[in-house]
């Protein structure tokens, strides 16, 4: 039988409702390859009273996808609880948003000793299995401790923090140990890589060699490295290319009015600077008053998580400071930010980002960012836009001819906004230029082979290493 790729991760959503963009470009190449197995949460949480549905298969495109359900008191504790309200502000440097909870640690456990008891049935002796982000950092362990001797991969999507800041969770040795269970850690960047690096190394006693292996006193040896994730760079300059016969492409392009349009797409969430953003272009139109009139900010920013505090939070402050602005600069035929908390299929997007002069991208920490990255996949390669992306973004070590900006500085985010409408033809041709090397060179499909090659590079489990789970 041939060897399958099987990929985990914390939720697939619909099948059908898959295209291009994130992880499920990266992965469905891969998976439709030599036939594959994807394993995750429904999305749907089982009813108070009721069974929790068994696994659900459905084929598509020589993939299988395997779903199941949650209880509400799993995802409360697993979901909304330790990875989101825990997990996530301190891999984004927020501790001070951390909200650890015994119970709360228990469930997520206690998840993914289930996703391994529903994985480890499907498995064949000779499957690849690649693990994706922090939902799921413990599952390997419990897969071990089941007996599995498959290669195993992990890659981390969002940042890492360092190790001083790894180190003010309660539960962070218990945690972290658990990533000894893989055979191949991958994470955006270097400064990713130094933060476990460092971990294992100041508060495990590992002993960290030259060609990057990670010995640890117990014997366990592990690789970690950098593999930055991207995008299908040809297929979303290819929907950008034909996004000109869509119908809202044009209505956009006509209610600009010849004004020039800045772009801001990102998930609604604390670690994406929006805030800092808003008052950036406030301070923008107090500061040039010829631009008053001239230039429309859009800020597009889907909700997420509506049931976490933080989230709730930052969308009403949004709506507040979006209003302020408008109130303080509009006239009756322009409106300075237009503000929508809505998603938009990635071909609509593609034409919005070819239409946009600007993109601002300036999360004050980001695992990669991949709208950077897809804003300069999508422009016109004769007048293309100028992209504008905070220096803590992983983007920005391979994107070093955007105009890089601390986003804690909201005078350097309106001085970049104000040079970026203002750069000569020339100099934002030589900027594109530059950055589409780069994502032709290294696109989606690069990553995915680098890491499963490094994988695959690894043997299988000897019988003593088994028994240390």
């Amino acid at each position: 039988m041939t060897n399958r790729l099987v990929v985990v991760s914390n939720r697939i959503g619909n099948p059908d409702a898959i295209n291009a963009g994130g992880l499920a470009t990266a992965m469905l190449a891969a998976l439709q390859e030599n036939g594959g197995l994807w394993l995750g949460w429904s999305g749907e949480i089982a009813a108070d009273g009721t069974d929790i549905e068994p696994l659900r298969h459905k084929h598509r495109n020589g993939v299988e996808y395997v779903t199941f359900d949650l209880s509400q008191s799993d995802h409360d504790t697993y979901y909304a609880g330790f990875s989101n309200r825990t997990l996530w502000p301190l891999f984004h440097y927020r501790p001070d948003l951390v909200d650890f909870q015994r119970e709360a640690y228990a469930g997520y456990q206690r998840v993914n000793e289930l996703f391994a008891k529903h994985l480890i049935d499907l498995l064949h002796a000779g499957d690849t299995v690649w693990i994706h982000d922090y939902h799921l950092i413990p599952l390997a362990s419990y897969l071990r401790k089941l007996g599995v001797r498959n290669r195993i991969g992990f890659f981390l999507h969002t940042p890492l923090a360092p190790a001083e800041l790894l180190r003010t969770l309660p539960c962070h040795a218990e945690l972290i140990t658990s990533f000894e269970a893989y055979d191949l850690i991958g994470v955006q960047t270097v400064q990713d890589l130094q933060a476990l690096q460092d971990y294992f190394k100041q508060t495990l006693n590992a002993q960290l060699r030259s060609d990057g292996w990670i010995h640890l006193p117990n014997g366990r040896v592990l690789q970690a490295d950098a593999f930055p994730i991207s995008i299908d760079t040809e297929t979303i300059a290819q929907y950008a290319r034909t996004s000109v016969v869509l119908p809202a492409v044009d209505r956009l392009y006509d209610s600009l009015n010849g004004r020039a349009l800045m772009i801001g797409v990102d998930r609604l969430d604390y670690s994406k600077g929006l805030p800092a953003r808003f008052e950036a272009f406030g301070r923008l139109l107090e500061r040039n008053t010829n631009l008053r009139g001239r230039v429309t900010m859009l800020q597009i920013a889907p909700p997420s998580r509506s049931e976490v505090p933080e989230y709730q939070n930052i969308r009403a402050e949004l709506e507040r400071a979006a209003g302020h602005i408008n109130g303080l600069y509009a006239a009756p035929d322009w409106i300075p930010i237009r503000y929508v908390n809505r998603s938009f299929p990635q071909q609509l997007l593609a034409g919005y980002y070819r239409t946009a002069q600007v993109a601002l991208v300036t999360p004050l920490r980001d695992g990669m960012n991949l709208v950077a990255k897809e804003y300069v996949a999508c422009q016109n390669p004769e007048n293309p836009g100028v992209l504008v992306l905070s220096r803590f973004a992983g983007a920005a070590l391979e994107m070093e001819a955007a105009l890089q900006v601390n986003p804690f500085d909201q005078d350097e985010i309106a001085d970049a906004m104000a040079r970026a409408l203002n750069m000569s033809l020339s100099e934002r041709r030589v900027r594109w230029n530059v950055m589409m090397q780069q994502l032709r060179e290294h696109d989606v499909t690069a990553w995915r082979e680098a890491f499963l090659n490094r994988l695959a590079e690894r043997k299988l489990l000897t019988v003593q290493q088994r028994r240390m789970y």
